[in-house]
């Protein structure tokens, strides 16, 4: 009998609702989980989430930033291994998500299966 692995859950924290959809739609097809939240605070209300295996957070939300909201995870401990993904680069971004210790980070318009990729590589 072939035993197949548990699905991996990836929560979206993203502002634009047609990425999160997009995002989301593309996981599933890869065998995924993904649960999407619009803004930090809806992802950190919830209380019935599930235990992610990943997170893939947008720089700049409304709110909350998607820096932030990695700060706060990680002082709280115990947290998943995060992605960051962005509409808007530059070097001052990329500088603050690597401090903040994402495991990878992504532009919006980069291929989605070297997201999924990067997703497998570190929840897998």
């Amino acid at each position: 009998m072939i035993m197949s692995s548990p699905p991996l859950y990836v929560a979206i924290v993203d502002d634009d609702e047609s990425l999160c959809r997009s995002l989301a739609r593309l996981l599933r097809a890869s065998g995924m989980q993904p649960v999407t939240y619009t803004c930090a605070e809806d992802f950190l209300a919830d209380r019935k989430s599930p235990s992610f295996d990943c997170l893939l957070l947008d720089v700049q939300l409304g709110g909350l930033s998607g820096i932030e909201l990695a700060r706060s995870l990680k002082a709280q401990g115990g947290y998943p291994p995060f992605i960051f993904i962005t509409a808007h680069d530059d070097a001052q971004t990329h500088a603050d998500a690597m401090a903040v210790g994402c495991a990878a980070y992504f532009r919006k318009n980069d291929p989605g299966a070297d997201i999924v990729q990067a997703i497998r590589r570190l929840a897998g």
